[in-house]
């Protein structure tokens, strides 16, 4: 957090690129059975996420803030007939958490912050009841809300060295909602769903007046989402299952910052991620490999109130293969077999403003957002 009574806006526009192209043994299957043997077009569906951030602080030593945003959502659409459509026809998630914080100085060298989540969970997950083109849908569609908790605390122990820990908590979510099967048959349904906790370390090192480097890794507890029982929510009977199976995630990135004027910083970074997702149990939805994050950036202070941010990431995603076979946990009787080459483009922008008149110095607080 800053000081004085601060507010932030930002915007990522998301631009995904993902096909799935089947081998020719499993278009000769699909063709064979009645189905359309073609590939998926660009599943990916572009998306704007917006955030806010807002700290007011009390005293030297008190801030009291919230944040809006939405660290969980996808959305992949193929063509309506295609090779995999009993597999998917189109996913979407969707969550918007609210977390309201306090964060503390409790010595020069040491600060801490504790956070309120309040999260939604919006999910639809489509599918073909068949490999016509004319087939039917099963639509499983389900929300809820769960709450959780943040924790983070930040240390200088020298001038110019920063170091930060946050910790977010898994959120449990009772999805209620409904499974639908073809234009008549609608049953209520209920699925537990958890979400992962995240673990972040981060460094930051002042070298000059010009020059800022940072290092950081974050875990994501990916295994907690493993498999998903969907049962009536008259009987309490199992209806189907979710297979994720997925295991934990991994990131880790090192960037830098230079001070170019006294208005502009320009900074750029790298990042690398493993996947939870495996060759075991990729699927038609979700078809992400381990991937590497190049980014740049800027920052232009407009006055001692007001500046702006823009950056631009590029995710280079490995080639990976669907083998939706016996052992897969999503496979459903039908082999499916295809190669994706997926990247991602993101734009983001931000607006930063201090209400207050920073005409008296205020010490600068250093909890960060977590």
């Amino acid at each position: 957090m800053s000081p004085g009574f601060r507010f932030e806006g930002h915007a990522s526009v998301i631009f995904p690129e993902a096909k799935i192209n089947p081998d020719l043994p499993t278009l000769g299957l699909v063709g064979a059975l009645g189905g359309t043997p073609v590939g998926s077009g660009n599943i990916g569906q572009t998306a704007v996420v917006p955030a806010t951030y807002a700290s007011y602080q009390v005293n030297d030593r008190l801030w009291l803030g919230v944040s809006i945003n939405s660290p969980y959502g996808f959305i992949t659409k193929p063509d309506q007939n295609w090779a995999g459509q009993t597999y998917g026809r189109s996913s979407k998630a969707f969550s918007i958490n609210v977390t309201p914080t306090i964060g503390y100085k409790v010595t020069d060298w040491l600060s801490i912050g504790v956070g309120l989540q309040v999260q939604y969970l919006d999910v639809t997950l489509k599918r073909a009841l068949g490999l016509s083109p004319l087939a039917p849908a099963a639509i499983l569609e389900g929300d809820a809300y769960g709450v959780g908790y943040t924790l983070g605390l930040t240390l200088t122990p020298l001038e110019g060295t920063e170091i930060g820990l946050g910790f977010r908590s898994s959120i449990r979510h009772q999805l209620d909602g409904n499974m639908r099967l073809g234009p008549t048959t609608v049953a209520p349904i209920k699925a537990n769903v958890n979400l992962p906790e995240v673990l972040t370390f981060g460094v930051s090192q002042r070298l000059s007046p010009q020059w800022k480097v940072m290092a950081g890794v974050e875990w994501t507890n990916w295994s907690r989402l493993n498999i998903v029982p969907v049962t009536s929510a008259i009987t309490g009977t199992a209806v189907t299952a979710l297979p994720f199976s997925y295991r934990d995630g991994w990131f880790f990135s090192v960037g830098a910052e230079y001070q170019m004027t006294e208005q502009l910083a320009l900074r750029a970074g790298l990042g690398y991620e493993l996947s939870p997702i495996t060759d075991r149990t990729r699927d038609v939805r979700i078809p992400d490999n381990d991937r590497l994050w190049a980014s740049i950036g800027a920052t232009y202070q407009w006055n001692e109130q007001l500046s702006f941010d823009i950056g631009y990431t590029h995710i280079f995603v490995k080639d990976t293969d669907i083998r939706l076979v016996p052992g897969n946990p999503q496979f459903a009787a039908l082999p499916f077999v295809a190669e994706v080459k997926p990247s991602v483009d993101i734009v983001s922008v931000a607006l930063k403003y201090r209400w207050d008149e920073p005409a008296k110095p205020i010490p600068a607080p250093i909890v960060r957002k977590y």
